[in-house]
């Protein structure tokens, strides 16, 4: 699969039908939510894991030298907490556009913190897209992050603002939060931005 979804989610989903859709998002979409929404809740997906394993072309890195940014793995048993928008389907114009970096989109089910459940949708970034990077040890990934920059910034924000998001949630996660303490220490290097 290509870089760009753009064309490739228009064509997977019409979403002309619906007045409103729920989104969920684990990563950047946590702290940065750039579009209207009707309502934002934090929810839970079941069976997944927020993983640093996908490359980031567009916005945290360039195609020479990608940055990383989150994308969902499958693992039964665990549970991902995010945040669900409440959103026009116009939304996904905007949204197409910012995820087109490997990212479709899927239909999951969501568990908001009250027990309510709602079908959302969720983009995630497959194996088999180019611009998978997949596992590496956290320190390395602490590493490529601290090193690359894209044209919505260092990529150190873009783990630095996640990692709050969560703590903010009171989420631990493991993967995210020891990748940020590598980062720190590299961080603090002479001549390392």
């Amino acid at each position: 699969m290509s870089f760009n979804t753009i064309e490739r989610n228009r064509q997977r989903q019409n979403l002309d039908q619906h007045d409103s859709l729920w989104l969920f998002g684990y990563g950047s979409l946590i702290f940065k939510a750039d579009f209207p929404y009707i309502e934002r809740r934090p929810a839970t997906i079941d069976g997944w894991v927020r993983r640093f394993w996908q490359g980031s072309h567009d916005h945290r890195g360039t195609p020479d030298a990608p940055g990383r940014v989150v994308t969902l793995i499958r693992a039964p048993g665990e549970t991902c907490l995010g945040m669900a928008y409440h959103v026009s389907p116009k939304v996904f114009d905007h949204l197409d556009v910012r995820e087109k970096n490997g990212y479709l989109r899927f239909t999951t089910p969501m568990t908001f913190m009250d027990g309510d459940h709602a079908d959302g949708l969720v983009y995630i970034a497959t194996e088999d897209n180019a611009a998978f990077l997949g596992p590496a040890p956290e320190s390395e990934i602490a590493g490529q992050i601290a090193h690359s920059h894209g044209p919505s910034g260092p990529n150190h924000e873009y783990l630095l603002r996640l990692a709050d998001a969560l703590r903010e949630l009171e989420v631990h996660d493991p993967h995210v939060f020891t990748i940020e303490r590598h980062l720190k220490d590299i961080l603090m290097q002479p001549g390392v931005h």
